[in-house]
């Protein structure tokens, strides 16, 4: 009896928070339709002025290199809406689908603290929406500030339905650097000829490699490399002497990018919703899932300049245009008949990518300080490879006939029936397995060359990692080069943000690489590339109770199994234990 009354309490209690976060809590209203690409538009975001409060919009059509196809939106936009909210706030999104695929979106970035409900990854935290159906995401801003942004989780409908999310510092309060003369989001993002969603159910279905992109877009436009787009090009405009603020999102489907603007140097003061100690650089190395706030000052000769993004991509196939748009100055000059194209590192510049990572630093001051655990109570060592499985006769489209599998700690992720979290919450059994492993079933050379095909076929299973709340946690994520296969892996953690304590090339050493940890300033980020036959050792307090996503965010790898599933536990009061579900939860 006692034990019903303090179950009710503690219901009363989750219902009565609800009811008061619900005051004066802004609500969108976004509609997931089909749109055909010649008449979606793309947004001109609002701009942000020094007083973070006056808003606007304007729009303009798009033009592509394919020609017209139908593609999922946010309210006929792509990009999709922009979102600019303070920091610790909250608000709610009500999303509806008529489009004719099931769709879910993640707040790419946004803790969501005891809030699973809303995290967004289909059949890990919610049922998806189905067409025809809704569903009234909360989001609960708490200590990010920076450029965020949010996307789709489910299938490969992120390649359209992405857009930034923008956490402005708490009112009254200014930023850590000179206030920019205006804001830019840049959002790179993949284009594909054909149905993305066809693309990849037919990869899996024969187990071959899914068809690359045949374009890369800078808010939305391809640029003028590409045929059909000149007209579109997007262009910032600029006046000579100001500094403006660059928020770049990379929701490029499977390839990491360097990006520079020709004869300008970048200084970049954030990422991942985090502010850095100010890097001076010419060019930048961003993964998918990344963001970067970035700082260009218009200091050369009045004219038109492009900046340019391309992949930065090591084994295999992939996408190898460049995608442009123009910073154009204001005033009275002569344009060039061709503006400076900026000299991108090469695609396979490993050391390009490694030496601009490596520079990352928190702030790490009064204002921003980091609390990077000292101590760890839970190690994990995590490999991460490139698999394949057997086919009846050898009929698949991967390598001898085999189908493309990928895994952590040789565990190829299986998507349940159900959600993870809908199972954790009822105590319903048989969804999933606790017994993820903290380490590798087997040591080896991960490195190595030709390795031997015993290491090719993984384990296939929905496991999941539970973890005490509040604990420290370590994770050394570990690539391999089964396959030959090595390449940069973007890891992303849902609910949390975690400190990158340490990297390096080679085989992670336990006993003489955490002495070169960094455990004073190292980075806050969400997602973590993982180097080309390397290592990065991550750290985080197990402080946010739910069920939270882990995965590569190249999209072909999470399609593979690239993923698992984190569940903290309840801490020992209501303050610390996952909220009561929302009132409405989508059906399986």
């Amino acid at each position: 009896m006692e034990l019903k009354k303090k179950s009710l309490v503690f219901l009363l209690l989750n219902v009565l928070i609800r009811c008061i976060a619900s005051q004066n809590v802004t609500t969108f209203y976004w509609v997931v339709s089909i749109d055909t690409s010649h008449v979606v538009h793309i947004a001109r975001w609002p701009k942000v002025l020094s007083s973070f409060g006056k808003l606007g919009h304007r729009s303009q059509s798009v033009l592509h290199p394919s020609g017209t196809k139908d593609i999922l939106t946010v309210n006929g936009e792509f990009p999709g809406p922009a979102i600019y909210r303070h920091r610790g706030e909250r608000f709610n999104v009500n999303v509806r689908n008529e489009g004719k695929y099931n769709v879910t979106i993640h707040w790419h970035g946004v803790k969501q603290p005891r809030n699973p409900w809303s995290d967004g990854p289909n059949y890990v935290t919610q049922c998806p929406i189905k067409p025809g159906a809704n569903f009234t995401y909360e989001i609960i801003l708490s200590d990010e500030e920076g450029t965020l942004w949010w996307h789709a989780h489910s299938d490969w409908s992120r390649a359209t339905v992405h857009g930034p999310l923008i956490i402005l510092p708490e009112q009254g309060k200014g930023y850590p650097f000179p206030q920019p003369q205006n804001e830019v989001p840049i959002v790179l993002a993949s284009w594909f000829k054909g149905d993305v969603m066809e693309i990849i159910e037919t990869a899996l279905q024969n187990g071959g490699e899914p068809n690359q992109s045949d374009a890369f877009t800078i808010n939305g436009q391809p640029g003028d490399l590409y045929d059909c787009s000149t007209e579109g090009t997007f262009k910032m405009m600029v006046d000579y002497g100001k500094t403006y603020l660059l928020r770049i999102i990379n929701a490029i489907m499977n390839e990491e990018m360097f990006f520079m603007v020709a004869n300008h140097s970048l200084t970049v003061v954030g990422t991942d919703g985090a502010y850095i100690k100010p890097i001076n650089t010419s060019y930048i190395m961003i993964t998918p899932g990344q963001t970067m706030d970035v700082l260009i000052t218009a200091d050369q000769s009045p004219s038109y300049y492009y900046m340019a993004s391309r992949a930065y991509a090591v084994v295999g196939a992939y996408d190898n245009t460049t995608t442009t748009a123009i910073v154009q100055y204001n005033g009275n000059y002569t344009p060039p008949s061709t503006p400076p194209l900026p000299n991108l590192p090469n695609y396979t510049d490993t050391d390009a990518a490694a030496n601009f990572t490596v520079r990352l630093r928190s702030l790490a001051n009064e204002d921003y300080p980091v609390d990077v655990p000292q101590t760890v109570d839970t190690h994990m060592y995590i490999t991460i490879s490139m698999n394949t499985l057997p086919c009846v006769n050898n009929s698949c489209d991967g390598p001898d006939g085999s189908r493309l599998a990928s895994s952590l700690n040789n565990i190829s992720f299986v998507e349940p029936s159900i959600d993870v979290l809908q199972a954790y919450y009822k105590g319903i059994n048989g969804v999933y397995d606790t017994d993820f492993p903290n380490e590798p079933p087997y040591y080896f050379n991960f490195t190595g060359d030709d390795l031997p095909d015993t290491l090719l076929t993984p384990e296939r299973g929905t496991k999941v990692k539970v973890l005490d709340y509040n604990s420290n946690v370590e994770i050394v994520f570990q690539g391999t080069n089964v396959m030959n296969a090595a390449e940069n892996h973007p890891m992303h953690l849902h609910g949390y943000s975690f400190y990158v304590v340490g990297n390096g090339t080679g085989n992670f050493d336990n006993s003489t690489d955490p002495t070169r940890y960094n455990l004073v300033d190292p980075p806050e980020v969400n997602t973590v590339g993982v180097p080309k036959n390397g290592w990065v050792a991550i750290r985080f307090r197990a402080d946010n109770p739910g069920v939270w996503f882990m995965h590569c965010h190249l999209e072909r790898h999470a399609s593979w199994g690239m993923d698992t599933v984190l569940i903290v536990k309840n801490g020992t009061t209501s303050s610390t234990s996952m909220l009561e579900p929302p009132s409405y939860l989508n059906p399986c």
